[in-house]
């Protein structure tokens, strides 16, 4: 048995308020249901930290690739509706075969070796990927820092600003324990200072469940058995190709921070079969897809503290506030600005750690190939929001990015000044 400690219990809930904004907007922009989606991600983290031997701080959260296949399956349909439970069944069966997917390519990585992964996916293509990942969420965050309903706010602005301080000043200057939580401190100061500005909403709170699988409609949707249908498993089990590369990236992005090869060990398959599993099971109760969440990797590398069993306590802190309704709705009401100004940091963070890369294999920019394989990769990453493959396929920015490098880092010769020399 792990020892939980408050200074535990303090850890987790950071990340737990990193991972929240996320993973409740999927469900929120689908219609799928909220208090399921947190049950499941804390189930499939706790999935995960099993299969994955207990060695990788990882949390998974709702994963935005599959959006637009769930979408296309559910259509306008929400809960309620006299079809919602047809279509869901359908998005359940189509996302555990997602799942299974990642279960294939799992077992054909463990057969040939993690030798043929590592060849793939050398240090120029993945440090400018993980800056990617970092990039293409920063949009996001400037969003939710800066603007209120769409329009510039400078209350917004100071309340961001606020939130940053926090977080450098705790970060720097914090001694013993309290060097470890500025996430925490600077959503507790930016809440403060917001509840005076007029940004703290509390509707959501008072109209919440308090025991949220109390509801009859919550327990129709858990209980609904799965349909294997084509045209939704066609729309939806396709994506997990695209899913696979983002999960080997964030995987790698997780082992840079860390300082461990989580690639190694405890393997590339198991953190895939991990993530497959955790989906197939999200797919069972009625929760969108699972995968690896950048937010929390951008909590490990500011706090520095990579103790895995932070994640798993973060994990049954989720599934608490899935069967708590009235506690997930006081996290939900957490203002725009506060969440923008902890997503600087935590986007920023991830970056970072690719440019980190780069510097630490001292590849040299010099060299034509090392530059036009980054140069393409930045570029298709962040430029590129998706591509359409079918009416309900897309290939994300990111994926398309890591694909032409892979490909590129295979094709173009490496010369001798690839990599400085001392």
């Amino acid at each position: 048995m792990e020892k939980v400690t408050g200074r535990k219990l303090i850890l987790g809930i950071q990340h737990v308020l990193a991972m929240f904004g996320a993973t409740v907007l999927v469900p929120a922009l689908t219609g799928l249901n909220t208090s399921i989606t947190l049950f499941c991600a804390g189930i499939g983290t706790l999935l995960f930290h099993l299969v994955t031997k207990r060695k990788v701080p990882v949390f998974l959260g709702s994963s935005f690739a599959f959006m637009g296949g769930i979408m296309a399956v559910l259509g306008k349909s929400r809960a309620g509706d006299s079809d919602y439970i047809e279509k869901l069944a359908a998005v359940k069966g189509a996302l555990i075969v997602a799942g299974l997917v990642y279960v294939v390519f799992a077992l054909i990585i463990k057969l040939v070796g993690y030798e043929k992964v590592n060849k793939v996916l050398p240090p120029i293509v993945t440090g400018p990927v993980i800056i990617v990942i970092g990039l293409r969420l920063s949009g996001s965050a400037i969003n939710n820092a800066f603007y209120v309903d769409g329009t510039f706010d400078m209350k917004a602005v100071f309340v961001t600003v606020c939130v940053l301080l926090t977080v450098v000043l705790v970060s720097i200057f914090a001694k013993g324990i309290f060097n470890l939580m500025p996430i925490l401190f600077a959503i507790i100061v930016g809440y403060v200072i917001s509840y005076f500005m007029g940004f703290c909403d509390f509707s959501s709170v008072g109209s919440a469940s308090f025991f949220s699988f109390m509801d009859k409609s919550i327990m129709e949707q858990l209980t609904c058995m799965p349909v294997f249908r084509a045209d939704a498993v066609l729309a939806i089990a396709p994506i997990a190709l695209v899913t696979m590369v983002e999960h080997v990236g964030d995987i790698t992005t997780n082992s840079a921070v860390t300082g461990q090869n989580f690639m190694v060990d405890p393997g590339v398959h198991r953190t895939l079969l991990g993530d497959g599993l955790a989906t197939a099971l999200a797919g069972l109760l009625g929760g969108p897809a699972n995968t690896t969440y950048g937010e929390n990797t951008g909590v490990l590398a500011v706090t520095k503290n990579y103790d895995p069993s932070i994640i798993r306590i973060a994990a049954f802190f989720a599934i608490l506030l899935g069967i708590f309704g009235k506690v997930g709705a006081v996290i939900t009401s957490i203002p725009g600005p506060v969440i923008g100004g902890i997503s600087i940091v935590l986007y920023g963070m991830i970056s970072s750690v690719g440019v980190r890369i780069l510097v630490n294999e001292r590849l040299n920019f010099g060299n034509s190939r090392n530059l036009m394989i980054a140069a393409i990769v930045l570029v298709l990453g962040i430029g590129c929001d998706s591509i359409p493959v079918t009416g309900t396929v897309t290939i994300s920015g990111l994926a398309l990015a890591a694909v032409v490098g892979i490909v590129l880092a295979l094709v173009l010769p490496e010369g001798e000044d690839s990599v400085l020399k001392d």
